[in-house]
């Protein structure tokens, strides 16, 4: 039976100092203060060239992210392999939106793409889209085309060309690749452009996935609209869902520019609208595929009950439930020893160009509800059973 409580099979890769040292950092980021300090430190550290990597490596780098390289991420392929994870490549850097930051981002993903091909132990390729433009482009080109200027015409055409490159790569390739979701104010543009690829790139089988953020209360008609789109263009979705990470953000935007509040008006409406969009893939698996990312157990739960009372395979193709790498290691090693598909996002970029990354996945653990306090519970608990096994 599925037990995300099972914490031997959860930290079975984990040593004792290991563990050790996850519980310590997961202590200190239960502390907003804390988490909030470093975030400031860390901003003008980085204005001033300060040297980060010091203090950043072996705590909040070491725990979520793969390495500086691509070739540094292969030590993290295989390790998860061992434990029948499959990784999703994420090139997290986060330069600059200089015309030459912009290209080096570009062509750094390009590589993942083509470090994934034959690799059966790298299930997704990934990238985010407003890393291939600035967001003021991403933005007019959303809510106000009709007022780009000609120079941002020009910026968003080659924007494109970038997206539709990376979707040809993978194509080309046979890596299925993410479109990672984005601020609402940036997201019809990439939805436009993530239906197009669909169309172009989806015709034998699920390669372009669309990222679907769930608190967002017109996801389902927008799925919906996908699937019916489908199945008269003759295609064939890929479908992400995640539940969104921006939703004061987006509140207090849509008060202060005047439109409808995008977001759902609460947590429990946000779960349902969720699980919905979960349930609607996989009544239509045979035209469609899944990616689940959540750390949320009780979804996880539930994917999982659908799969067998819809009789599909535990290891079918068509879905993947998958989990952060150093997060959630109770969800993601319980799931793949009871033979499903998992998959972790595996980050990689140096350490200065991460960093925001790390920021963010520091103040996640902090602001989800429950989220470090299960990590801690988790890990003590298993620290605990190893002192009992003695």
């Amino acid at each position: 039976m599925l037990d995300f409580n099972n914490t031997e099979i959860a930290f079975s890769s984990k040593s004792k100092s290991e563990l050790k040292n996850a519980y310590l950092l997961f202590n200190v980021m239960k502390h907003p203060g804390i988490v909030k300090f470093g975030k400031f430190a860390s901003t003008i550290a980085l204005k001033i060239h300060f040297p980060l990597g010091w203090i950043v490596k072996p705590t909040l780098y070491k725990q979520f992210v793969g390495g500086e390289t691509l070739e540094d991420t292969t030590k993290y392929i295989n390790f998860l392999k061992k434990y029948n994870v499959k990784s999703t490549l994420d090139y997290s850097a986060e330069s600059k939106k200089t015309p030459a930051g912009i290209q080096a981002t570009f062509e750094e993903t390009l590589r993942s793409v083509d470090f994934a091909k034959g690799n059966p132990n790298i299930a997704y390729a990934v990238f985010k889209p407003s890393t291939l433009t600035t967001d003021e482009i991403l933005s007019k080109a959303s809510e106000k085309r009709e007022e780009l200027t000609i120079d941002e015409i020009k910026g968003f055409r080659e924007f494109k060309e970038r997206f539709m490159a990376l979707c040809q790569r993978a194509y080309d390739n046979g890596v299925r690749i993410l479109v990672d979701a984005e601020d609402y104010c940036l997201q019809d543009a990439i939805d436009e452009l993530t239906d197009a690829a669909m169309r172009l790139f989806n015709k034998e089988r699920p390669i372009v996935f669309a990222t679907l953020q769930m608190y967002r209360h017109d996801r389902m008609p927008y799925l919906r609209r996908i699937y019916d789109d489908s199945v008269e263009k003759g295609y064939y979705p890929g479908i992400k869902f995640v539940r969104g990470a921006y939703m004061e953000e987006e509140r207090k935007r849509a008060e202060l520019m005047g439109y409808p509040d995008p977001i759902c008006k609460d947590k429990k409406a946000t779960d349902e609208n969720f699980d919905a969009g979960v349930k609607f893939v996989v009544e239509h698996i045979d035209r469609m595929e899944l990616f689940m990312g959540t750390h949320n157990e009780d979804s996880n739960y539930k994917l999982a009950a659908l799969i067998e009372e819809k009789n599909i395979d535990k290891n079918s193709p068509r879905i993947y439930f998958s989990q952060l790498l150093g997060m959630s290691d109770n969800i993601s090693f319980n799931l793949a020893h009871a033979g499903y598909n998992v998959t972790k996002y595996v980050p990689y970029a140096k350490v200065r160009d991460v960093l925001p990354y790390l920021l963010r996945r520091a103040e996640e653990n902090t602001s989800v509800a429950g989220q470090t306090g299960r990590e801690l519970r988790m890990l003590k608990a298993e620290m605990g059973r190893r002192k009992g096994v003695k």
